[in-house]
């Protein structure tokens, strides 16, 4: 653990009597408060209780809580407050104050609206910064003025080294996701990012897992950072209120049981997750035949393809995302009520990534583990690892009566519900002789 002059942990809170106190107690901008105010949002998450008074004081942050814990506003509020109005930042003008380091293009553009929702009211300016779009929209934004950045390693590099983004009078850095940043190979790039700002920056990293690499960073980088857990040590890898099911399916079989399990009763928004890029063009192709409204996020699709699938099933006009587990890193979607793992995920932490989209900010959530009879060693390692008490699991196919009654699924249940559709935004990516970063 980095030297640090303080670790905070998440204490049990009863609601009754000491509930969380508001944005605007916590010291928040009115401002800002305000603008968070407009959208709902007026108390704080644990993590982000935990974390706002000491970042507001300029104190390094390492903040580690699981997905759908709140943690961009844990960072994103108290940055846009300092940057807004703190004599120890210069006067905005237009040169970035504030970079936020985020590992996928999904998570930039998410992270990105969310602090422009919460900087509304203020004159802060907020630009996203990502590979795979062209240049010129996003030189011409740096060119116009932009106080805080977020954006994708790759890309953020690309300008620096051209000389399009100056990064010498960055006061905050945020690296947001960080395990999954290495994990994806970014280490370099981060470490060329954090020499470029200001030596005396404070740094917030926020992680759901602190492996060695990560420790090492911030041992090496950090100024005796305060380390906040937003939940006890001993908490369970995945998130209580998500109710999970996993079943023996037939490969064969595997799409009758998912048309069956998107008619259960009281099914919203859903993310179906398959292993591949084939297997998620196919699954999405065969269930938007079936005449489900999809969309589908995965490797094969072009930028704008991928962005309009995301769109559509924010926008609610696709119930149904498929994706592979690169792609759909970072989405950041509320009220998804089912998870399903179309096909086993590889190792435990995927599936933890996977079903925490679901379940999230107390909200009840249903995730569903399609294991095929091939892949039974795979579920094995991840129930041993993560205590699930499911090794032995169930034989089901799509016209079982214990399918349906395990996910309340009506007996009209049929493996069609309408006329052929398209899958929304599924446009493949033009080929290119150059690697985009």
């Amino acid at each position: 653990m980095p030297h640090s002059a303080e670790r905070v942990r998440n204490r049990p809170r009863n609601g009754a009597q000491t509930p969380a106190p508001t944005f605007s107690q916590l010291g928040v901008a009115a401002e800002i408060a305000e603008a968070l105010a407009q959208r709902g949002i007026v108390r704080p998450f644990s993590i982000q209780e935990l974390t706002l008074p000491r970042a507001l004081m300029g104190r390094d942050i390492i903040g580690q809580a699981r997905t759908g814990m709140g943690k961009t506003l844990g960072f994103g509020v108290p940055l846009l407050d300092r940057v807004f109005d703190d004599a120890d930042i210069e006067e905005l003008d237009g040169t970035p104050r504030a970079m936020v380091v985020v590992p996928t293009r999904e998570l930039a553009v998410q992270v990105g609206e969310d602090l422009a929702h919460a900087a509304s009211l203020t004159p802060v300016r907020v630009a996203t910064i990502y590979g795979g779009t062209p240049y010129e929209d996003q030189i011409a934004a740096l060119h116009d003025g932009v106080d805080v950045i977020v954006g994708t390693p790759g890309r953020l590099i690309d300008l620096y080294e051209r000389g399009d983004l100056t990064l010498s009078a960055v006061a905050i850095l945020v690296l947001d996701e960080a395990d999954e940043m290495l994990d994806m190979g970014f280490l370099p790039d981060i470490e060329k990012l954090w020499a470029a700002v200001r030596q005396d920056a404070q740094t917030m990293l926020f992680s759901a897992t602190m492996p060695g690499t990560i420790l090492t960073l911030a041992r090496s980088k950090m100024r005796k950072p305060v380390h906040i857990r937003a939940e006890a040590a001993d908490a369970p890898s995945t998130h209580d209120t998500t109710r999970q099911v996993a079943l023996k399916s037939h490969r064969m079989d595997k799409t009758e049981v998912v048309a069956r399990i998107l008619q259960a009763r009281g099914r919203g928004r859903t993310i179906i997750f398959a292993r591949t890029k084939r297997s998620a063009a196919e699954l999405a192709d065969d269930l938007a035949q079936r005449g489900f409204t999809v969309a589908a996020v995965h490797g094969d699709l072009g930028q704008r393809a991928r962005e309009a699938a995301l769109d559509a099933f924010r926008r609610g006009s696709a119930d149904i995302l498929v994706a592979t587990d690169v792609a759909a890193r970072g989405i950041d979607v509320e009220d998804v009520t089912h998870v399903i793992n179309f096909q086993t995920p590889d190792d435990p932490m995927t599936y933890v990534h996977r079903i925490g989209r679901t379940g999230r900010a107390g909200k009840k959530g249903t995730a569903v583990t399609l294991v095929g009879y091939d892949e039974v060693r795979k579920w094995e390692a991840i129930n041993d690892e993560l205590s699930l008490g499911a090794r032995d699991l169930p034989e089901w196919f799509s016209t079982s009566p214990e399918l349906r009654a395990a996910l309340n699924i009506p007996d009209s249940a049929t493996e069609r519900v309408g006329h052929p559709r398209k899958v929304l935004g599924a446009r493949p990516a033009k080929p290119s002789g150059r690697k985009r970063r």
